[in-house]
């Protein structure tokens, strides 16, 4: 599952993802809350989720992932 592929999905079939994914909750979220519901209940069923962008590692050893989206820069 890509999460670029996921953020692109309009709310229905969004919220479709969601009760496939027994994903519980899921009526009543915001667009990102289900986004991040949905890819957390992936992850944890296949441990499997992607993404793309340019992975900033600070010295603390924490990372983030930058999108092209938002010029490499922290999402809103």
């Amino acid at each position: 599952m890509n999460i670029e592929d996921i953020k692109r999905l309009p709310i229905s079939e969004l919220s479709d993802l969601a009760k496939k994914l027994e994903v519980p909750g899921a009526s009543g979220m915001r667009r990102q809350d289900l986004i991040f519901a949905i890819l957390q209940t992936q992850a944890e069923q296949n441990g499997v989720i992607s993404g793309s962008g340019v992975l900033e590692i600070l010295p603390d050893g924490f990372g983030f992932l930058r999108a092209v989206d938002y010029n490499y820069l922290p999402s809103p």
